[in-house]
């Protein structure tokens, strides 16, 4: 029992606004993380305002102390005792989710590249030998004409021809790359094949119009149009296929011991990762070929843009391989 309240509450009161501002320091920044130190003063400022309660309790003519304290002993109560998820958006974790994914299924990124390479290598090989396969491999009308003959209209062009279409270019370029993209990852489904195919495909694409202008003696114009977006928009896709490989995996299983279902749960977030990370790469991309890759010398320097593509490389690289590391 207390004898001297206005004593006590002298003596006590400096604890009670200490418990108080602390909650108010942690309901104003529910993101906050505090120290061991800290988390242990405001269990030792709990139990000591929970024990002046009970002895307020025993005193009849301090009501509105009392409630007082009921307020706050319950406040702490419910901060110390809270179970759920505090509702923040984690922008840092979800960025470095994408590379940590990465580099967590890189056996399947290998597979990707590997395919389009093996792809590339074909088309290449198909273009030198025959040069009508060009017409056969190549869908787009402006790429199976004479490489010498574009790169001098190109290069000779004396209006913008985008003018007051940018946006829109750059808009369906990252419409139709994001849906290949999708496409490939969704092709998992069909336990590889189909992203395997659409891999060696794109891979078949690229190999023949660099190996058509390359052979034409238009290497720097090549270099130049496809760096500055290629630098990405490639890295993209084969991302796009590493998730396709990942699907893959958890489908077929490989003989473990796991159920389908509980091999889906385990690879779920890292292939949103993966084709969130992939989309933001290829609204770059398309943002790049459609204000940059589109306009050639001397409107921009071959070597300045093929200096920027090989920048971008380096620090998605840079990204992909040390961001997220513990």
């Amino acid at each position: 029992m207390i004898i001297d309240v206005a004593r006590f509450i002298d003596a006590e009161r400096p604890y009670w606004e200490e418990l108080e501002r602390l909650l108010e320091q942690l309901k104003n920044d529910p993101a906050r993380r505090l120290p061991f130190e800290q988390v242990q003063r405001l269990h030792y400022l709990y139990e000591r305002c929970s024990a002046d309660l009970s002895r307020v309790g025993t005193f009849t003519s301090e009501p509105r102390l009392r409630q007082s304290l009921e307020s706050l002993v319950a406040r702490a109560y419910a901060e110390i005792h809270e179970t759920r998820a505090k509702s923040r958006i984690d922008v840092k974790g979800a960025l470095l989710a994408f590379p940590r994914a990465v580099r967590r299924h890189r056996a399947a990124l290998a597979l990707s590249v590997a395919v389009t390479l093996l792809g590339a290598a074909f088309g290449g090989f198909a273009v030198r030998h025959d040069p009508r396969a060009k017409a056969v491999l190549i869908p787009f009308p402006n790429l199976t004409g004479s490489p010498a003959e574009r790169v001098k209209q190109e290069e000779s062009a004396r209006s913008d021809r985008l003018a007051g279409e940018k946006a829109t270019f750059s808009a369906q370029l990252m419409t139709h790359n994001i849906r290949t993209t999708i496409l490939a990852m969704a092709a998992g489904v069909t336990w590889g094949a189909g992203t395997l195919i659409l891999l060696f495909y794109n891979g078949v694409l690229l190999g023949a119009v660099v190996t058509d202008y390359v052979a034409a003696n238009q290497t720097a114009f090549v270099a130049g149009w496809l760096l500055p977006h290629g630098s990405i928009e490639i890295p993209a896709i084969l991302i796009g296929g590493q998730a396709g490989l990942v699907l893959a995996f958890a489908l077929i299983g490989w003989g473990g011991r796991e159920s389908r279902a509980e091999r889906f749960r385990a690879v779920s977030h890292d292939l949103f990762a993966l084709m969130g990370g992939a989309a933001a790469m290829l609204v770059w991309a398309g943002f790049v070929e459609a204000f940059i890759s589109q306009y050639h010398q001397p409107v921009i320097p071959y070597g300045l843009k093929i200096a920027f593509g090989i920048c971008e490389l380096a620090g998605l690289a840079a990204f992909l391989s040390l961001a997220g590391r513990e």
